[in-house]
């Protein structure tokens, strides 16, 4: 018996909504990095991009529990002495919701070029609209 390894060109992808409001975060960040990785695919394998693209619309009314709104800070750093920038995440959600929703899935995927080209078919979009219609995206269902 062969182990089977998925090859370049060889894996369909397939397109997803998902409608982030009133959703957690961390628990719609999880399902959309496996999504993206392809671990919910048969043809799995791990060195290679198998996952499908992710459309996520209403990324500006995601949800945070306890008292991350307050609590929870977002840092950057321009590389001077001193330049640490800080921002909560409260904050972030009024400026630029969709970075929220990209930070917490790119912690949950790989940490190398790979991770990089995944993170490509990610969609964010902070209002109801998006422009990927001619995809057909169909609705991303799971139990929660």
């Amino acid at each position: 018996m062969k182990t089977y390894t998925a090859r370049k060109g060889e894996v369909p992808r397939n397109w997803y909504v998902v409608d982030a409001q009133g959703k957690i975060l961390g628990r719609l960040a999880s399902r959309i990095a496996m999504v993206l990785r392809g671990k919910t695919k048969p043809v799995f394998t791990p060195h290679m991009d198998t996952g499908d693209f992710v459309v996520v619309v209403n990324a500006g009314l995601v949800r945070l529990t306890g008292k991350k709104l307050e609590n929870k800070f977002y840092y950057r750093h321009s590389g001077y002495p001193g330049g640490i920038k800080s921002i909560s995440a409260r904050h972030l959600l009024l400026k630029k919701p969709e970075e929220v929703l990209r930070h917490a899935v790119r912690g949950m995927l790989p940490k190398n070029s790979l991770g990089r080209q995944l993170l490509k078919k990610l969609k964010i979009y902070a209002g109801g609209e998006h422009p990927h219609q001619a995809q057909q995206p169909a609705p991303l269902n799971w139990e929660d």
